[in-house]
């Protein structure tokens, strides 16, 4: 079997390279086979038993091979592109749910603010937008909560850089509200109160804070 180096040869060549390098290491290799292990060596113009037996089972054995191991590289080649598809969709798939569930919370919080609006608005005092470049203008939940409320007791009409007032700041002396306006913090505060008497009295005071996909707001209202 003089072709067998070069069937193997042709084997490695389709596996790594493809069909067209393959077929022609096959067809150098017949030559060559030929050529140097038929006898007689080193003549090509004498053809004899041996030389029809490498034409025809050569060819035949390396054809049938080559095109097995293409289909079998088109299959892998098949399987891979499946399988990066697969891949692309599940994590299309992971990402999608990912935003949605970011999506939700964010919608919870936002609900959650517009609800402590609407319960406290008789008690608000202000709003205040720690970042009101980025943050969307207190005014607007004020308005969500307002319309959202029978009473309608929140007053929207005056805010600017970041601060919306509420139903309870015209009855807060100005120094406090001032104050409150400027240095603003979590917690409890204890601030003046206009009274029925027309006397200021002591009220206490609770600033609560909220982190929104809109920013992140602090909302001042009189503690129950």
């Amino acid at each position: 079997m003089p072709g067998t180096a070069f069937l193997i040869a042709a084997i490695l060549v389709e596996y790594y390279c493809g069909l067209a390098p393959s077929i022609c290491v096959m067809l150098a290799g017949l030559c060559i086979a030929d050529y140097l292990f038929v006898p007689p060596y080193g003549r090509l113009d004498i053809i004899d038993q041996s030389d029809v037996r490498l034409v025809v089972s050569y060819p035949l054995i390396t054809i049938i091979m080559l095109t097995l191991v293409e289909r079998l590289r088109r299959a892998q080649y098949r399987a891979q592109l499946l399988t990066a598809v697969s891949q692309s969709r599940y994590e299309m798939l992971l990402r999608h749910d990912n935003e949605r569930l970011l999506e939700r919370r964010a919608t919870d919080a936002m609900h959650r603010m517009l609800h402590y609006i609407a319960q406290h608005n008789r008690s608000l005092i202000l709003i205040r937008a720690l970042d009101p470049t980025n943050s969307m203008p207190p005014g607007s939940f004020i308005a969500a909560a307002a319309a959202a409320t029978p009473s309608g007791m929140i007053d929207d009409d005056s805010f600017g850089a970041g601060i919306a007032f509420g139903a309870m700041h015209s009855k807060v002396h100005h120094e406090d509200l001032a104050r409150a306006c400027e240095r603003l913090i979590p917690g409890h505060h204890r601030m003046r109160f206009l009274s029925a008497g027309q006397d200021w009295r002591p009220v206490d005071c609770v600033c609560d804070r909220f982190t929104t996909p809109s920013g992140e707001f602090l909302i001042l209202r009189v503690a129950d």
